[in-house]
């Protein structure tokens, strides 16, 4: 071949300046591998030798192609016509053709044969299923090898195209065909066990591309979801919890509890109850195992109810002068409103848990309620004392009847805290404490009020309309006196003006005087 091809180069430049021109030559082509291809070459009137040259190297002498059992020579020889015809084109063609005429002297322009070859069926590392435990990264590779130009490769999931894959290429040795691999890493925890994903290949040669695919099997601990109906709920109602979960493997038992104490006998995927208060500060949890582990979730319920006590308010004894501060803890759902007042009074004193009583006086003393109200549901209260540590206060009737020759009776009322330690009457140069003396006797009885103190005579005189009695009540912080007159049942009503003496320390031994000025 290589002495014919010298021969014919000698001929190609000695017969320079002939007339035979191309009428048709060979132009750049582009073919999948395996279709079938035909090169023009047409030369009319010259009836010299032609040579088909591939990448500059001779294929055979005019209709001669017998090396080449794919090439034939086709055309009408008569018209001067030497067209190419590849069946069945390969990688190895992928190359530049030309036309010679030789004894003319002529060569066609070079004519570039692009032979696309599509990839060969993309294969996925460890298909067709690939298990993994949840959590784990996986590593999912495609290969897609021959392919000229060298594939692309795309990985789909739910139709969706997966981004953030690494692509590699591989030229092989014919210097043409390419192998391409993409490797995509995949957290599983967002792909469901049984899903499969797609490699697909594709290039120029196979536009619609191949695919593959691998299904995932992702074994993960149970993936729960407790749901609750219906809520809000009014306390005693009932209520359905239910623990809908993903598993793989599958479910092997529910555990149900409250507040952290296992519920018994309850072992499936539902949980129905009359739920009351407690449900609203302990929750209900559904534990679910499988042999990879368990999952546990917990739930409160929006139950409704009525105040509850939290804490039980406490009364209190303080001194006069220093502040007095109440707590009331009330719990309830919807939002609760409080409201303290004192006990017989329509003023509310405070709109928060806590009242505090600044600088308390006498006054002050008594009871309090602290009332919770939860809109629709229900209401509470409880009530609370406040004692207020201070000299004695007497109150008492300034001026009391008795029948003139009678036994009689005058009274004083003693409020006092701490109790007191001493009370007396004295009237004229008389001091009496307790017990008889003369016509007279001292008698003490204590209620839940306070103290009554009764000053008896036996048999009423004149003198008696004329004198002023004394009630004294002493205790650690002070003392208060009441001045009372006797006055002679059915008299008419007299106008004087009457005395109290109150002394803030003790005055123990001391005789009390009183002056009443009649007008």
């Amino acid at each position: 071949m290589s002495d014919g091809v010298g021969l014919i180069s000698l001929l190609f430049f000695a017969l320079p300046g002939s007339s035979a021109v191309f009428t048709q030559e060979p132009t750049d082509l582009v073919v999948v591998a395996g279709q079938p291809v035909t090169l023009p070459c047409s030369i009319p009137g010259y009836h010299g030798m032609v040579l088909w040259l591939r990448d500059g190297m001779a294929l055979g002498v005019n209709r001669d192609l017998s090396g080449y059992p794919r090439y034939d020579i086709v055309g009408d020889h008569s018209k001067g016509e030497y067209h190419l015809l590849i069946q069945r084109t390969e990688i190895q063609d992928d190359a530049f053709f030309e036309c010679q005429a030789i004894q003319a002297a002529i060569r066609s322009r070079p004519a570039h044969l692009t032979v696309l070859v599509p990839p060969d069926d993309p294969v996925i590392v460890g298909a067709p299923v690939v298990s993994l435990r949840a959590g784990d990264y996986l590593n999912l590779t495609c290969h897609a090898d021959n392919a000229k130009p060298a594939a692309s490769i795309i990985w789909i999931h739910n139709g969706l195209v997966l981004s953030g894959a690494i692509y590699s290429k591989t030229l092989l040795r014919d210097g043409k065909r390419e192998s391409t691999a993409s490797t995509l890493y995949l957290s599983p925890s967002n792909i469901e066990s049984g899903q499969q994903i797609t490699c697909r290949a594709s290039n120029k040669a196979a536009p619609n591309g191949k695919d593959a695919s691998v299904t995932i099997d992702i074994q993960h601990l149970p993936i729960v979801n407790l749901t609750v109906e219906p809520q809000p709920v009014l306390e005693g109602n009932l209520v359905k919890f239910h623990c809908a979960t993903k598993a793989n493997p599958p479910v092997i038992y529910y555990r149900w509890a409250k507040g952290g104490n296992v519920i018994p006998d309850v072992s499936g995927d539902t949980y129905e109850v009359l739920v009351d208060h407690s449900f609203f500060t302990e929750p209900v949890s559904c534990e679910v195992t499988n042999t990879l582990g368990s999952t546990n979730i917990s739930r409160n319920v929006d139950v409704y109810f009525g105040p509850r006590m939290g804490a039980e308010p406490q009364s209190l004894q303080v001194d006069l002068g220093s502040d007095a501060v109440f707590k009331c803890a009330w719990t309830g759902n919807p939002s609760l409103t409080i409201v303290w007042m004192k006990r017989g009074s329509g003023v509310v004193l405070s709109n928060k848990s806590t009242l505090t009583l600044k600088a308390v006086k006498q006054e002050d003393a008594g009871k309090y309620v602290c009332r919770a109200v939860v809109p629709r549901v229900g209401a509470g209260e409880r009530e609370v004392s406040l004692t207020v540590n201070g000299p004695p206060t007497i109150s008492s009737t300034q001026t009391q009847q008795v029948l003139y020759g009678e036994k009689g009776q005058i009274k004083c009322f003693i409020r006092s805290t701490p109790p007191p330690d001493r009370i007396a009457w004295s009237w004229k140069e008389t001091v009496l404490e307790s017990g008889t003396s003369g016509r007279y006797t001292v008698e003490t009885v204590s209620t839940e009020e306070g103290v009554i103190s009764t000053l008896t005579m036996s048999n009423i005189v004149p003198a008696d309309f004329q004198t002023i009695y004394n009630c004294t009540a002493w205790n650690s912080f002070g003392s208060d006196t009441e001045i009372i007159r006797l006055k002679e049942q059915g008299e008419e009503e007299s106008y004087g003006l009457n005395t109290r003496y109150h002394s803030p320390i003790p005055l123990y031994g001391s005789v009390m005087f009183s002056w009443v000025v009649r007008c």
